[in-house]
């Protein structure tokens, strides 16, 4: 009896831990941070990238699902690379920099051949983490104004 009551507390405690996942399908844009910080090194990053869409979001990270693994000759997923991810939100774009941890290949044959990858958040600041936070917490772009409309008739 003790030990059921132990196994519950250790399983409980540990869905608390871990950050619930929302399931969302939003589109992102993925690139890798540059090596040489200018403006011109920011630009050709940002222009080559990867385009897919997310699979679940958290609050500590999130999945997407992107055609390829690798982006020219770097990996998405390894030697800790940095990379900046901008997906559009209901609530509005988000821009985060991730650090891609694992990744799987999805499909059933090689024409629909994706890749499943998830990645830990790093940063997310100001109203991209307002956005994403107020998207986690409620789904959708939040309150509405509630004004009344008066019609004037002359």
């Amino acid at each position: 009896m003790l030990r059921k009551l132990i196994n519950r507390f250790n399983s409980s405690l540990s869905e608390s831990m871990v950050s619930s996942r929302r399931r969302h399908t939003a589109p992102v844009k993925i690139w890798f941070e540059p090596e040489i910080s200018s403006e011109r090194a920011r630009e050709l990053a940002r222009s080559a990238c990867i385009l897919g869409e997310t699979y679940d979001i958290s609050r500590t990270g999130i999945a997407v699902i992107v055609p390829s693994i690798r982006l020219k000759e770097k990996y998405l997923v390894g030697h800790e690379l940095t990379l900046n991810v901008e997906m559009d939100l209901p609530t509005g774009k988000v821009h985060m920099k991730v650090l891609g941890k694992r990744y799987e290949k999805v499909g059933v044959h090689i024409s629909t051949e994706r890749f499943l990858v998830g990645a830990n958040i790093l940063s997310l600041t100001g109203v991209d983490k307002e956005n994403y936070e107020l998207f986690l917490k409620r789904g959708h772009r939040g309150r509405r104004a509630t004004g009344s409309l008066e019609l004037g008739i002359d």
